[in-house]
């Protein structure tokens, strides 16, 4: 038993190590609307952390509200990181979701069984009502370190825009995207 608890920290211990050293692609709308196999608008209805190997795994179940691209059949989602069997891991750039709260999610049909959110943060839009009722899309800036296709250091910015514009500049995005096939 003893030994299967070390075991099972190994990995936790040299993911920790690296949970501060976090860089990604900074993605353009484009990038998010093209590498995304689906974009949906939903609402989070729960949680729970499991284990997935060494590894532990947020999943949120979702009700799905609109479907912007893709099938929007799926009633979960998965993030790195949580608490499962009384142990607790963490990754940088990866956002924690509120329970009754709606966003627009970027997602990539992820290799561990449900999708995951296509580059982190930058993929998870939090959407509220403005005081003139029209829906408004904002995230913070990416406080991770960024790069862009170059390799070359990048800076992220905040975003803050009513739901319908968003739609729009996406739906612009894969409408040229299919132009070029």
């Amino acid at each position: 038993m003893f030994m299967r608890r070390i075991a099972l920290w190994i990995p936790v211990l040299l993911l920790a190590s690296l949970a501060q050293a976090v860089t990604l692609q900074i993605l353009t709308m484009d990038d998010l609307s093209q590498k995304s196999t689906d974009i949906v608008y939903a609402r989070v209805t729960s949680s729970y952390g499991a284990l997935h190997g060494s590894m532990i795994y947020t999943h949120y179940r979702i009700q799905v509200m609109d479907t912007w691209k893709g099938t929007g059949k799926f009633t979960e989602i998965m993030l790195p990181g949580g608490v499962a069997n009384g142990y607790r891991q963490t990754f940088a750039g990866v956002p924690a979701l509120a329970q009754g709260q709606a966003y627009l999610m970027f997602l990539w049909a992820g290799s561990a069984g449900a999708p995951q959110l296509t580059g982190l943060t930058q993929g998870l839009f939090q959407v509220s009502a403005a005081n003139a009722g029209a829906l408004i899309a904002s995230r913070p800036k990416t406080t991770e370190q960024l790069l862009d296709a170059k390799g070359n250091a990048a800076q992220d910015e905040a975003v803050n825009m009513q739901l319908s514009e968003l739609k729009r500049l996406v739906s612009s995005s894969l409408a040229a995207r299919r132009g070029t096939k």
